[in-house]
């Protein structure tokens, strides 16, 4: 997966930086490469990225529940 991450990453920067240098002499095609590069980035390596970080958690961690909270108090007044 994160060899996946980084070439989809690698080839969105790439994108975008070739419409950015095309920008003077093509303009339509220009535009096009940096949309695609831009919505590649949001629907392609985003989720895949969210997706590879959370895969392994538990949202109950993260929940605030009275046992959490009780651990928070004791945490607290530990320090």
């Amino acid at each position: 997966m994160k060899v996946f991450l980084y070439a989809v990453f690698i080839i969105v920067v790439l994108t975008v930086s070739t419409g950015f240098y095309l920008q003077s002499s093509n303009d339509e095609l220009a535009h096009q490469l940096i949309g695609g590069g831009i919505a590649g980035l949001f629907f392609i390596w985003m989720p895949s990225f969210i997706y590879h970080r959370w895969k392994n958690r538990s949202i109950k961690d993260y929940m605030l529940t009275q046992d959490n909270i009780e651990r928070m108090n004791q945490f607290r007044k530990n320090t």
